[in-house]
């Protein structure tokens, strides 16, 4: 808004976004050049706020960044003891044994870790080299420069209107200029959108791919507890209703993270994401951990799936793309944070060399180079083809043609089927609602499984009603007169949250959207099947506040 007067601060780098990624990139530049100004802006109310913990790290990201991390502290305290692989049935699971996987998928040398606390200490070694970090700092505009270059983003504007307009107490924030401004925002991140759609960062491309993965922290009885113990289970419940699978991890203290993903191309509307989490909590192998013990943590993000051949172009006019902003999970391996990492190392190499030549008019195409080329691209192109086997050909046959297209990339260097095309967005897979059943989901018995809105509780997730919502309908009443009688209103079952909801109101049906709950997942962003709806920045600090575990 050109009528707003907002104080400017000038830096060589501006990051968005305090994950791997985002941090990676600062510690560079300040390992490159200690005198590079550099800012890193993170709209949780801390550093890691917006992580749920829990994940299994290849430290090969960190090699490179921090050779001797282990020294400095890095908290990678669990090392992968066990993998585990399981096809499930309702009533019992059959052992995948390990020997044919190709060696990708072998997670000893890996860490089982709180992603929440890795990023607290890569925050911590970035401010002790001299970076900026501003927590807190929502990034809600893009500032463009006269050549229609990005040159900076708009930060900190608290206290709209819920119109969304500027009132007597808005603070109008300010804007943070940089040579570059990186955008490592995590999945489907609203600055990250708008880039790809201005500057066309999609064309040539295959279309993006996502799953929604739910997590929650549990605390189980210590004879149950196997440190350093990965699982990871296909199948039951989900079986031909979607792909999908679940991971759980034993880390310390008598913790283990459960998480369910759910790819998000499934057909029937009536599925319903997070029920599946919790049915699949019910399998024996699973109570059977599970029982005596307590839920501590809930939580739920979108997942980047398209690989190698659905990364947008990197680089535009003034800035870059990295780790998941631009889709960089290796779905096979449920593995993306390293990738994250490599890719803000590539980002500040290159543009610490372009400032240094002072010709920072120019794109960064050392950085797209090096993702493709280097240690990114050979991760993402091995496995390329198994996402999209599996939406074409189902679990089993993908199963063992990806076991095999894994093993030929990685020995020989090539595919037998080529780049396989992933088809249909998300949005563009669901159904209507008449071609298939309704699906009966037991009721949670608050034990194993739980409501939506009791898990959510386990957030902590918060946005001051007063605000505008940040979840944008395009035409309000298409839920109703299309959603609804087309497709079941799936809003209802595929957020994790339980935002959406309709209701009756005056005999007629109303649809609801309880944005106080928005977990920032994005998956309504992603699976509307009328593309309606739209997830933009809410002011910062607001949104989960997982805990520091």
């Amino acid at each position: 808004m050109a009528e707003i007067e907002r104080e400017t601060m000038e830096y060589d780098v501006v990051i968005v976004g305090a994950g791997p990624a985002g941090l990676s990139a600062a510690i560079r530049l300040k390992q490159l050049d200690a005198d590079l100004e550099v800012v890193v802006l993170e709209k949780g109310s801390e550093v890691g706020a917006h992580i749920l913990s829990g994940a299994v790290l290849d430290p090969c990201g960190l090699d490179a960044l921090i050779p001797d991390w282990k020294e400095k502290g890095a908290p990678l305290n669990v090392a992968v003891e066990e993998d585990n692989f399981y096809m499930l049935g309702e009533a019992g699971e059959v052992r995948i044994p390990n020997f044919p996987m190709p060696p990708l998928m072998n997670n000893h040398g890996n860490y089982i870790v709180s992603m929440g606390n890795v990023c607290r200490w890569m925050a911590e070694q970035a401010e002790e080299l001299g970076v900026e970090i501003f927590p807190g700092m929502a990034c809600s505009e893009l500032v463009y420069g006269d050549k229609g270059e990005v040159k900076g983003v708009v930060a900190g504007v608290f206290g709209l209107e819920a119109d969304g307009s500027y009132g007597p107490n808005t603070e109008p924030g300010m804007e943070l200029h940089g040579k570059y401004v990186f955008l490592s925002e995590g999945v489907r991140g609203s600055l990250s959108k708008e880039v790809i759609a201005k500057y066309d960062l999609q064309a040539g491309k295959d279309v993006q791919k996502y799953g929604v993965g739910m997590k929650e922290i549990w605390e189980i009885d210590p004879a149950k507890h196997k440190q350093g113990t990965v699982t990871h289970t296909m199948g039951w419940p989900l079986n031909s209703n979607a792909g999908g699978g679940s991971f759980i991890y034993h880390l310390d203290n008598n913790q283990v993270y459960v998480g369910f993903v759910v790819h998000l191309n499934y057909k029937n509307p009536h599925l319903y994401p997070y029920m599946e989490f919790q049915r699949f909590k019910h399998h024996p192998m699973v109570a059977e951990l599970l029982e005596g013990g307590k839920r501590v943590a809930y939580g739920a993000r979108a997942i980047t799936e398209g690989g190698y051949q659905s990364m947008p172009k990197l680089t535009f006019p003034g800035g870059a793309l990295l780790g998941c902003s631009a889709g960089m999970v290796n779905v096979p391996r449920i593995k993306g944070n390293h990738n994250a990492m490599l890719s803000g190392k590539a980002a500040a190499e290159a543009a610490f060399d372009m400032i240094k030549a002072e010709t920072t008019d120019q794109e960064l195409t050392a950085y797209e180079d090096e993702v493709r080329n280097g240690m990114i691209g050979k991760d993402l192109k091995k496995v390329r083809n198994v996402k999209p086997m599996w939406s074409k050909w189902g679990m089993l046959p993908s199963l063992a043609l990806g076991g095999l297209d894994m093993w030929t990339n990685t020995l020989f260097g090539l595919s037998l089927f080529g780049t396989l095309k992933h088809g249909k967005n998300d949005a563009e897979s669901t159904e209507e609602a008449s071609k298939h059943k309704e699906i009966d989901y037991p009721k949670p018995d608050g034990k194993l499984s739980f409501d939506r809105l009791t898990n959510v509780s386990f957030a902590a997730t918060n946005h001051e009603e007063s605000q505008p919502c940040h979840l944008r309908l395009a035409d309000p009443n298409l839920p109703i007169a299309t959603n609804l009688p087309k497709f079941a209103e799936p809003a209802q079952r595929y957020c994790p949250a339980g935002v959406y909801e309709v209701v009756e109101k005056d005999g007629q049906p109303e649809f609801v959207v309880n944005f106080q709950n928005c977990v920032h997942c994005k998956t309504c962003d992603i699976k509307d099947p009328s593309q309606n709806i739209t997830w933009t920045t809410p002011q910062g600090g607001d949104g989960p506040n997982y805990p520091n575990m």
